[in-house]
């Protein structure tokens, strides 16, 4: 199984961004930075999602991400799949919080369940294939609009339409330049269809 060490966000100011997210979410190695100016614009083309176990974990990560800068996208509800919300970190980075339950069972934590990146890709069919052909498993697919890959932890990676993952985190799907995002796995190095970067665990661990 091809297993995604961490991703790398390319920030402006690396330092900030590190004090941001300790403050909010606290992922250790599984998230790192790097610092770059190159150009990007509007959506970035990904998400990158926080699983846990109910609404009050939810509440609680969302509470601390504001608080540490964070600006909110879509305010936490409930759905018809769980209770979740969306924020956008001070570095443009947009990540939904979510819970497949829909009642708080214990008292709130901040521990994530599953680390998801979610790339949003022009045709999913397309890039599920490339994909495949780079050595990932395919753990769930729905037709052209969603793929999960069996990943397994550290980090979970799945497919949906660019314009699609743009609607799911409230912003417009329009946007320009850098993704500013590299995924480290035992996979790389590549470059899919939609120009997301992947680097081998190694070398990313020398950054």
């Amino acid at each position: 199984m091809t297993s995604i060490a961490s991703v790398t966000l390319e920030v402006a100011d690396p330092a900030a961004a590190e004090r941001f997210y300790a403050a909010a979410f606290g992922l250790g190695d599984r998230l790192r930075l790097r610092a770059s100016e190159a150009p990007t614009s509007g959506f970035r083309g990904f998400t990158l999602s926080l699983v846990v176990a109910q609404p009050a974990d939810v509440d609680a990560l969302l509470d601390a991400a504001v608080q540490a800068g964070a600006t909110t996208l879509k305010p936490a509800a409930k759905s018809l799949w769980g209770y979740g919300g969306v924020v956008q970190a001070p570095d443009g980075t947009i990540w939904q919080l979510a819970s497949s339950s829909k009642k708080n069972t214990g008292p709130a934590t901040r521990q994530v369940d599953e680390f998801v990146l979610l790339l949003g890709v022009e045709d999913v069919k397309a890039s599920k294939q490339f994909y495949v052909e780079h050595g990932l498993a395919v753990g769930k697919s729905f037709g052209g609009k969603y793929v999960e890959f069996a990943t397994g932890d550290p980090v979970k990676l799945a497919l949906y339409k660019r314009r699609g993952l743009a609607k799911v985190a409230g912003v417009s799907p329009d946007g320009t330049g850098s993704h500013r995002l590299t995924i480290a796995a035992d996979a790389g190095p590549f470059t899919d269809p939609d120009g997301f970067a992947w680097t081998t665990a190694s070398e990313n661990a020398s950054v």
